[in-house]
C-alpha cells in the first residue's frame, strides 16, 4: 500500500515549500523528484499519475509546489527560473537528509527545463525525463503575448496563463533569457528520456528534437501521439507514467532482494556491473553512491562516465587534496584550497632514472598540485612532501595483492 507523507522544507528563497512524498510498500528501490509545469502544482493530473505508476514499481516520488504556488509560501512574482532550479536542489537536499537522494528527475513543461538545469547539482541523479519540455526556458515568455512588452516597460505586469492570472517581473525575463540550456543538455552526463506530443500546440515538437540532438547517449525519445500539453486525458498520463517506469529500470540500482537488504550499502565495498548502455558502460555502487564508468568514444564507448584510468586518477587526486587539507587544519596553515591535475601515460623504463625496472614500459602519472593561500615557501614545500604520503599514493607505489575468484552461482 502506498504511503503518502506531507513534507515541508526551506526553498531557495528561504520560504517554506510543501510537498508530497509517496512511498511504496517496503523498502524503496530508488527515489524520484518531480518538477511540475509553469504555474501548475504538485497535484496536477500528470504529476499524480506519474507518481502513482512509479510507486507501483517500488520508486518513491517527491513532488512539491514551487515558491509562491499551491501550498508553498512566498511570492510567485519574486521567483525566477533560477530560483525554481534552486528549489529543486533544496528538495534533493531534503530527500538526501530524510530519505535518500533522488536518482531520477522528471520535469513537465518548464519543469522539464528545470530538471535539465538542476541535474548537474544533484550527485545521485542517474536518469532524467522531460515531458513536453521547451529546449530553451525562454520559450515560456512567448506565451505572455502583449503582456511581455508591458513587463519590460513597467518592470512588472499581470500575465494570464491557462485561465489564471500571475504577476511577473522583469527580473524573471532577464534571468530566463540568460540560461545556458544548450550547454547543460550537452553536458548532462545522465541517461535522458524525452517525451513529447507531435500535436502539442503550447510547446512544439521541434523543442523535443533540439533537446534530443543536443544530448549525448544514452538517450531515448517517445512521441505521444494525440496528447495535449498538460496530459489532461487520463490514458495519456497513464501511458507516459508506465513508459517512464519501464524505461528507468535499467538505470536504477540493482532491484535484487540481496541488494535492497543492504541499507545505504557497505562503505567499504564497491560493486561494479554492466549497465547495458553500450559496449563498456558500467554501473558502480560504492557504499551509498552510484555512478557510471565508461570508455571514450574513440575506443568504442559512449563516454557516459569516466574511464577506469580516469577513476584511478580521480582517486589519487582526491586523496592528495584531502591529505593536504587534513595536514593544514592540524598545523593551522593558511591553506585556502588545493587543486590537483593528473595525467596517465606509459613510458619506457630506460627513460626513468629513479625506477628499479630497467626494461619495458612503465605506468607514469604526472601530478601537478596547486596550493592557494598565504603560504610561505617552506609551508608549500612541506605540503608537497605530505601529499606524497597520502594513502592512495602509498597503495599505488607499494606491493599490492589482488585476489580474484569466481562468485559461486
Amino acid at each position: 500500500m502506498t504511503q503518502r507523507q506531507r513534507v515541508q522544507f526551506v526553498g531557495s528563497t528561504s520560504d517554506t515549500l510543501v510537498g508530497r512524498l509517496d512511498l511504496p510498500e517496503g523498502r524503496s528501490r530508488a527515489t524520484a523528484l518531480f518538477a511540475h509545469c509553469f504555474t501548475c502544482g504538485k497535484d496536477s493530473h500528470a504529476a499524480a499519475r506519474i507518481a502513482r505508476a512509479l510507486v507501483a514499481q517500488g520508486i518513491a516520488v517527491l513532488r512539491f509546489d514551487f515558491t509562491g504556488l499551491g501550498e508553498s509560501d512566498g511570492e510567485f512574482a519574486g521567483t525566477t527560473f533560477s530560483s525554481n532550479v534552486g528549489d529543486l536542489v533544496k528538495a534533493a537536499d531534503f530527500l538526501r537528509e530524510h530519505h535518500e537522494g533522488p536518482s531520477l528527475l522528471i520535469g513537465h513543461s518548464l519543469g522539464g527545463a528545470a530538471v535539465l538545469a538542476a541535474a548537474g547539482a544533484i550527485p545521485e541523479v542517474r536518469a532524467v525525463v522531460t515531458v513536453a519540455a521547451p529546449a530553451d526556458p525562454a520559450h515560456v515568455t512567448g506565451l505572455f503575448g502583449d503582456e511581455k512588452a508591458e513587463v519590460e516597460a513597467r518592470g512588472e505586469a499581470e500575465v494570464t496563463l491557462a485561465g489564471r492570472t500571475f504577476r511577473v517581473r522583469r527580473e524573471f525575463l532577464d534571468d530566463i533569457a540568460e540560461q545556458p540550456q544548450l550547454a547543460r543538455i550537452t553536458d548532462l552526463g545522465q541517461a535522458l528520456l524525452v517525451v513529447h506530443s507531435p500535436t502539442d500546440n503550447v510547446v512544439g515538437i521541434d523543442n523535443a528534437r533540439r533537446i534530443y540532438e543536443a544530448a549525448r547517449h544514452p538517450k531515448s525519445f517517445m512521441a505521444l501521439e494525440g496528447a495535449d500539453h498538460l496530459l489532461t486525458r487520463t490514458p495519456d498520463a497513464e501511458y507516459v507514467a508506465d513508459v517512464i517506469a519501464a524505461w528507468v529500470r535499467r538505470y536504477l540500482p540493482d532491484p535484487r532482494p540481496d541488494a535492497l537488504s543492504r541499507p545505504g550499502g557497505d562503505p567499504g565495498v564497491v560493486v561494479v556491473s554492466e549497465s547495458g548502455d553500450g559496449r563498456y558502460a558500467q554501473q558502480v555502487v560504492a557504499g551509498r553512491h552510484v555512478f557510471v564508468a565508461d570508455e571514450p568514444d574513440a575506443v568504442g564507448g559512449n563516454d557516459s562516465g569516466p574511464s577506469p584510468y580516469g577513476l584511478l586518477l580521480a582517486a589519487l587526486g582526491a586523496c592528495t587534496a584531502m591529505t593536504a587539507r587534513m595536514y593544514a587544519e592540524r598545523k593551522g596553515l593558511p591553506l585556502d584550497s588545493t587543486s590537483v591535475t593528473l595525467r596517465h601515460s606509459r613510458i619506457h623504463a630506460r627513460d626513468c632514472e629513479t625506477c628499479a625496472t630497467g626494461a619495458g614500459l612503465l605506468d607514469h602519472v604526472d601530478r601537478v598540485v596547486s596550493f592557494a593561500g598565504d603560504l610561505t615557501d617552506d609551508q608549500r614545500a612541506r605540503l608537497l612532501e605530505i601529499v606524497d604520503r597520502c594513502p592512495v599514493h602509498r597503495t599505488l607505489t607499494s606491493e599490492v595483492v589482488i585476489e580474484t575468484r569466481a562468485d559461486p552461482l
